[in-house]
C-alpha cells in the first residue's frame, strides 16, 4: 500500500466514525465512548493530512502556472516566491505525518518510578548520584510534573547511596525513558587537594509505572518483613516496626521501603515499586521476542550501558549514543537544558523507527 493511499484511508475513517457518532450514542453508550476517544486520536493526524495535501495541491497549481505565460514580471516573482515557500514545507509535513503514524509506546503516558543508585567511585559517586537525583527533580519543576521522594540512603556527607522517587505529569515516561543506564562524571572532587580530574558513576533506571490491571501479583508469591527503620548511623531509629521489605518469590525481587513513619505506607509504596519492577521485566521479555535482531539506535535501555558523561573542567554533558555534546553542564544539572539533550534523543529514535519501518 502507497503512503499516499494510506493518507487516503485514514481520511476515509475518520470520517466514517464521524457517521457513526452521529447515531450510536442512545443504542450503545459503551460503544460511543470508544468511537468518541478513537475519533479524537485521529483529529490530529487527519488534520496534518489536510493541511499536507492542500500545500501539495497548491504547489502543483503554481508550479503549472509558473510553467504558463504569465507577463507580469512582478506576479510572477510573487508566485515564484509562494512556490519555494511550499516546496520547504511540503516534505516538512509529510515528515510530521509519518513520525504521527510511527506506532506509539504504550508506556508513553504512564508515570515514572526513578530509581539512582551511587556506582563505582567511592563518596565522590555518591555525590555525583545525589547531582543527579536534584536535576531530575529541577527538571520535573521546569515540567510542571509532581515529584515524590519515596525512598533515600544517604551516606551522610551529602550523597546517596540510592534513592527512589514517584513522578506523574503529562507524558513523563515519554521524555524520560532514555535516561536509563550508567551516567559518568569527571570532575575534581572537593577533597582532592592535588587537583586531580576523578572519574565516578552513577546508575538511573526510568521504570513506567504499573497499574493493578498491568500487573497481577498474588499476595501468596509474596514474603513480607516488617522490622524497625533506621537513619545513617544508627540514627533516628524508629520505635515501632514501620519498614518493609517485600520478596517476590517467583522472581526474587526485592523491595525495601522506610521513608514512611507508617507500616501501611511502606508497604503501599513497595508494592508501588515491586509491580513497576514486575512490569519492566514482562515489557523486556516482551521487546525480546518482538525484535530479537534489532537495537535503537538510542540504545537498549540496559541500565549496564554507560549512556552519558559530565564533564565538569569543560562544561560539557556528552550523550555516547547519539554522540551529541552540549557545553551547557550547569544549564543541564539545573534540569533547565536537559530539554535539548532529550529532545535530539526522540528525533535520533523516530529517525531509527522511520528507517526500519516502512510507512
Amino acid at each position: 500500500m502507497s503512503f499516499y493511499h494510506k493518507l487516503d484511508l485514514l481520511i476515509e475513517h475518520h470520517k466514517q466514525i464521524e457517521t457513526q457518532l452521529s447515531t450510536c450514542l442512545n443504542d450503545d453508550p459503551s460503544q460511543y465512548a470508544r468511537l468518541s476517544k478513537e475519533f479524537s486520536d485521529m483529529t490530529p493526524i487527519v488534520e496534518s493530512i489536510l493541511a499536507f495535501k492542500k500545500a501539495k495541491q497548491d504547489m502543483e497549481d503554481l508550479e503549472s502556472l509558473l510553467q504558463s505565460t504569465v507577463d507580469d514580471p512582478e506576479m510572477k516573482a510573487l508566485l515564484s516566491d509562494e512556490y519555494f515557500s511550499l516546496k520547504e514545507s511540503v516534505p516538512q509535513l509529510e515528515h510530521h505525518i509519518k513520525v504521527l503514524l510511527l506506532p506509539k509506546d504504550v508506556n508513553d503516558n504512564k508515570n515514572v518510578i526513578l530509581e539512582i543508585r551511587a556506582g563505582t567511585g567511592g563518596e565522590e559517586a555518591g555525590l555525583f548520584a545525589s547531582n543527579l537525583l536534584r536535576m531530575y527533580q529541577r527538571y520535573a519543576a521546569v515540567k510542571g510534573w509532581r515529584f515524590e521522594l519515596m525512598g533515600v540512603s544517604d551516606t551522610g556527607i551529602g550523597g546517596i547511596k540510592e534513592a527512589s522517587a514517584s513522578i506523574s505529569g503529562s507524558g513523563c515516561y515519554a521524555r524520560l525513558k532514555f535516561e536509563s543506564g550508567v551516567h559518568r562524571v569527571q570532575r575534581v572532587p572537593e577533597t582532592e587537594s592535588s587537583g586531580r580530574v576523578h572519574t565516578s558513576a552513577a546508575t538511573v533506571a526510568v521504570l513506567p509505572e504499573a497499574e493493578e490491571v498491568d500487573v497481577q501479583i498474588d499476595e501468596k508469591d509474596l514474603v513480607i518483613d516488617v522490622y524497625r527503620a533506621s537513619g545513617a548511623g544508627g540514627q533516628h531509629v524508629n520505635t515501632t516496626d514501620s519498614a518493609v521489605r517485600i520478596t517476590h518469590v517467583p522472581s526474587g525481587v526485592v523491595v525495601c521501603q522506610q521513608d514512611e513513619r507508617s507500616q501501611h505506607k511502606n508497604k503501599a509504596k513497595a508494592l508501588k515499586i515491586l509491580r513497576s519492577k514486575l512490569y519492566e521485566e514482562q515489557e523486556r521479555k516482551l521487546n525480546q521476542e518482538r525484535s530479537a535482531d534489532r537495537k535503537s539506535q538510542v540504545g537498549s535501555g540496559d541500565r549496564s550501558e554507560r549512556i552519558r558523561t559530565y564533564n565538569y573542567p569543560q562544561g560539557r554533558v556528552s550523550d555516547h549514543r547519539i554522540n551529541l555534546t552540549l557545553y551547557k553542564i550547569h544549564q543541564i544539572m539545573d534540569g533547565e537544558a536537559l530539554d535539548e539533550m532529550i529532545d535530539a534523543l526522540i528525533s535520533e529514535d523516530q529517525a531509527s523507527k522511520l528507517s526500519q519501518d516502512s510507512i
